[in-house]
């Protein structure tokens, strides 16, 4: 039992880092930009059918391809920012979700053209491959791969928003429009590194998570979509520690859930997501 739940754990907290990647973009633009963006989750696709597309067609290394996501998410966020999105700021919220949503259906219909409705894949390296004995116990090395990553990009977000110079003026610039153009802040640009990142980080876990839920043409809305929402409802909006914190939660929840009450497939994270915002409505660390 014990080695069991070890394991159930360790899979849950390399899920939840995939969920924290994926998902602390929107998070970021949501909290502070007060834009609802249903399109994040096309980032991720196309992070993912990019991986496939250099890794499958072209012969890349998968490794190779991580930062081939990473740019195209981020670059696909710039163009809709700069095209779309910027007209948007002001509007309702429902304004912001019908265009938005809209955008994802488009780009399922697209990826549905390019790629067909088949589920796609882009192996990794044989050395990502199987597992490693650690303390007696076995442990996925893909899943410790994913860990690191998750670890390391965590810890680059927190200190390049919250102890740089550039970091304090993105803040700025989301908390306080008016006073920051008149600190000379480019309030604009501060806008667009904003959705670049939290694209290129949408496209880098959607790479990451073709070897853990697969890839296909609906995955922005029917899988990727509502574990994004869960997480950054259950974490509270913009913010990064509590968008950790509750994909964390939310991943070694669904991974127990589904090993220990099989049964309940995955309706138990819908539980716990409902415990939780009763609990705190705002979110675990939301403050509005």
């Amino acid at each position: 039992m014990f080695s069991s739940a070890v394991g159930v754990l360790f899979d849950g907290f390399a899920y939840g880092m995939l969920l924290f990647l994926l998902s602390v973009g929107l998070s970021v633009t949501l909290g502070m930009m007060n834009f609802v963006n249903l399109a994040h989750c096309t980032f991720a696709a196309v992070g993912g059918y990019c991986t496939v597309t250099v890794v499958n067609r072209l012969g890349w290394p998968f490794l190779a391809a991580l930062p081939i996501a990473f740019v195209a998410g981020a670059l696909l966020s710039v163009v809709l920012e700069r095209l779309l999105f910027r007209r948007l700021y002001r509007a309702s919220d429902l304004d912001q979700c019908l265009v938005t949503i809209g955008i994802a259906f488009m780009s399922i219909a697209t990826f549905a053209w390019f790629y067909t409705t088949e589920p796609q894949s882009a192996r990794p390296p044989a050395y990502l491959l199987g597992s490693v004995e650690l303390m007696g116990r076995s442990f996925g090395i893909y899943r410790l791969f994913l860990t690191a990553v998750g670890l390391a990009i965590t810890a680059l977000l927190v200190y390049s928003l919250e102890y740089t110079r550039f970091g304090a003026r993105v803040r700025a610039a989301v908390d306080n429009q008016r006073m920051a153009r008149g600190l000379g802040i480019d309030v604009d640009r501060a806008f667009l590194f904003t959705f670049a990142l939290g694209g290129g980080l949408a496209g880098l876990g959607g790479a990451l998570a073709i070897e853990v839920i697969g890839l296909e043409s609906t995955l922005p809305l029917s899988v990727i979509l509502v574990y994004v929402l869960i997480v950054v409802a259950v974490g509270g909006l913009g913010s990064i520690r509590g968008s950790l914190v509750a994909a964390i939660v939310l991943g070694i929840t669904d991974t127990a859930g589904k090993y220990y009450f099989p049964w309940l497939g995955a309706f138990l994270i819908y539980l716990v997501m409902v415990a939780l915002l009763m609990w705190r409505p705002l979110g675990l660390f939301g403050k509005r």
